[in-house]
């Protein structure tokens, strides 16, 4: 098992997510960056679906009390086994006893700590991701962040070879993204000038951002002017309040809104989005729904990424 000695401002469980339970109001969770939280489980040798823990800006400490495997991934910020110094990335082997510290983000906002087979997390609806919204998932099974004193079990496998992830596939969360927009079926009721300030503008991440939604700061765009009815809406959804700025739901969003949809964001790009600090800049260009999902599907074969057929299936790989 692993004890926290320093859950640091946020960490918590999360697997790839709660399918099939939008129906009764529960939302998918999961990683918001899940380019990283991939990486660390084929690091790893893990299934997909293997649960980590993500640590928003940092300051996790840990101390493993058996030996293992681990991998860290996802935000640039200094790390030490011990007194040693870690490069992210990568795949450790660990000692009994041996104490695992995690600074703070310099670029980027989430990290993500997986150990070979996958934190062993009581499921909730099929899931072990946390979701503070729904009170559901996380070590708990209440949807609560990990606290200072918490243990997580895990199971020892056999070693496993060094492996490190290629600088061409890391993210660099120093530069301004630029993330695809699927124009959705309000998209033309958005007046034009709205449609090209959002493509051809800056926006800032704001302070008031979270694992629900991410608010943008920036030119104000004007809305289409009749009322709508609540309905569901996907993560990456690009919703427009009548100030004009826009809100891009994520993980934890509700499961239902009523505001005017520009679209969505391309859902390979939504983990570059999750990693930017408030005040960091963000821009936006429109893609092929027909590219994105091409994208998509490459990027899921990669990973050896399964979802469910159906509303309470189990991810299988």
């Amino acid at each position: 098992m692993i004890k926290i000695l320093d859950a640091g401002m946020r960490t918590t469980v999360q697997d790839f997510g709660r399918f099939g339970y939008l129906s009764k109001g529960l939302t998918r969770g999961g990683p918001v960056d899940e380019h990283a939280f991939l990486w660390a489980n084929r690091l790893l040798g893990n299934n997909f679906n293997a649960a980590q823990l993500e640590i928003t800006l940092g300051g996790l400490e840990v101390e493993f009390q058996q030996g293992g495997c681990f991998a860290l991934t996802g935000a640039d910020a200094e790390a030490h086994l011990d007194d040693e110094p870690l490069t992210l990335w990568q795949n450790f082997e660990v000692k009994a006893g041996q104490r695992l510290k995690v600074g703070y983000a310099r670029a980027g906002l989430r990290l993500y700590l997986a150990v070979q087979g996958g934190f062993q997390v009581e499921p909730k609806w099929h899931s072990c991701a946390t979701v503070e919204r729904d009170s559901v998932g996380g070590l708990s099974g209440d949807g609560s962040p990990l606290q200072s004193g918490d243990t997580l079990h895990f199971h020892c496998d056999t070693p496993q070879p060094s492996r490190r992830v290629s600088w061409a596939y890391r993210s660099d969360y120093t530069k301004t993204p630029v993330l695809g927009l699927i124009p959705g079926y309000q998209y033309d009721d958005f007046p034009m000038s709205a449609r090209e300030a959002f493509c051809y503008e800056d926006f800032e991440v704001s302070k008031d951002s979270n694992r629900m939604g991410i608010r943008l700061a920036g030119k104000a765009l004007e809305t289409p002017k009749q009322g709508l009815v609540s309905e569901g809406i996907n993560i990456g959804s690009v919703q427009v309040p009548s100030d004009g700025q826009p809100i891009i739901m994520m993980h934890d969003r509700q499961t239902l809104g009523g505001y005017p949809k520009l679209g969505v964001i391309n859902p390979v790009d939504l983990g570059k989005l999750a990693q930017l600090q408030p005040g960091q800049k963000v821009r936006f260009s429109r893609v092929e729904a027909s590219v994105a999902q091409q994208q998509l599907r490459r990027f899921y074969q990669f990973f050896n990424v399964r979802l469910p057929c159906q509303g309470g299936d189990n991810l299988r790989s």
